[in-house]
């Protein structure tokens, strides 16, 4: 079990990283737009992947 101040030190340490996160991808917003912008393609076709298996293991117990 975790006590109060380790739940606070979490709590606190989360939401200062994301707020860091967010600042940190909103100021290299162009970048990504500039040299990321097919990725969407490699997301979509790594969850198919995924999906594929999935579907082969279930149907193929």
């Amino acid at each position: 079990m975790f006590s109060k101040g380790q739940i606070v030190f979490g709590v606190l340490f989360f939401i200062v990283f994301a707020v860091i996160i967010g600042f940190t991808y909103r100021k290299d917003l162009k970048l990504h737009k500039r040299f990321y912008s097919g990725s969407i393609w490699i997301l979509i076709a790594f969850i198919a992947f995924i999906l594929l298996i999935a579907a082969i293991k279930f149907f193929f117990k």
